[in-house]
């Protein structure tokens, strides 16, 4: 490790606290009101099937919607691998600290450790999260607040796939019928690299808009849909549509993607905001069915309409 990067890493000690809402372990109603114990369960706070955050304006709890993911919970920081405060170093720990060479541009990193504690929560201490891995910047206290503040717009330009339309009957439907359209789209990860520090991105596709290609749009909203077994097409579904006209339409779906990014190997951050990206188009046929009663017995009159070979 150079001077220089060991110099900056002692004045290092960033907490990083993710931005979002303060999520509970426990809060209770005040007054005469019932109280109700909420359970801190990884990301978010369970009851029953629903999760739960704090309202900041209000300061009690609220349902969260649909497809709305809760931020991290906890608050992070770095310390160097066997930094042991106030300058002191544990000299067994560094015969066996981590190697940080190698890294972008030949230069070396500095070997650190990941701790977290619940945000909001007090008296909370500091538990090791993860860790040691290796930061690679000159000044390593700033490296992580610029990654933070570009990292958004760099999820929205990463090359992840919207999935796939598929629709019920296809690639022919009837006017007036409901087709059954679903999405096939699933978690994806990428590994970049930003200001010499190597990011893996973990990109989960949360949402859902609907272009049916005839003017009519449906969501953004939670279903991705799913297969109809044979005989219930023509069932109405939560993203099926009729169409009311025959004609070919382009059929667009729009995924939204939450994403987190971890630095370095470090601990998993929220993006804080939604990846739009869209699918490519399905084409539908539209086609009319016609139906006629026809009184001609065929046996007996087989030239009358509707029989074979009138």
């Amino acid at each position: 490790m150079n001077k220089r990067s060991l110099g900056a890493a002692l004045l290092a000690l960033i907490l990083i606290s993710t931005s979002g809402e303060l999520v509970l372990a426990d809060e209770s109603v005040a007054g005469d009101e019932k109280k109700i114990d909420f359970g801190y369960v990884d990301r978010g706070i369970h009851v029953g099937a629903d999760k739960w955050i704090l309202d900041k304006e209000t300061g009690f709890p609220v349902r969260l919607a649909p497809g709305q993911a809760p931020t991290d919970p906890n608050d992070y920081k770095y310390e160097l691998q066997c930094h042991l405060g106030d300058g002191d170093f544990d000299s067994v720990c560094l015969r066996t600290q981590l190697k940080c060479t190698n890294g972008p541009n030949d230069e070396d990193g500095i070997p650190v450790v990941w701790l977290s504690k619940p945000r909001g929560v007090p008296g909370a201490v500091w538990a090791r999260h993860s860790g040691p891995t290796c930061l690679y910047d000159p000044k390593p206290e700033d490296v992580l607040p610029r990654i933070a503040g570009a990292i958004q717009k760099r999820f929205e330009t990463l090359p992840v796939d919207a999935g796939a339309v598929v629709a019920q009957p296809s690639p022919h439907t009837l006017r007036g019928a409901e087709t059954n359209f679903y999405a096939d789209a699933r978690e994806q990860q990428f590994d970049i690299t930003m200001f010499g520090q190597k990011v893996h991105v973990v990109a989960t596709p949360v949402q859902y808009t609907w272009n049916y290609g005839d003017g009519a749009v449906f969501g953004p909203q939670p279903s991705m849909g799913g297969p109809l077994p044979q005989d219930r097409w023509g069932e109405k579904t939560r993203t099926s549509h009729a169409y009311g006209a025959t004609g070919d339409f382009q059929v667009v779906m729009t995924t939204s993607f939450r994403g987190t990014y971890s630095v370095n190997d470090g601990p998993p951050l929220p993006i804080p905001g939604e990846g739009q990206f869209s699918a490519a188009p399905q084409t539908i046929s539209v086609w009319r069915s016609i139906t006629r009663n026809y009184a001609d017995d065929c046996n007996v009159n087989p030239s009358g309409q509707g029989c074979p070979g009138s």
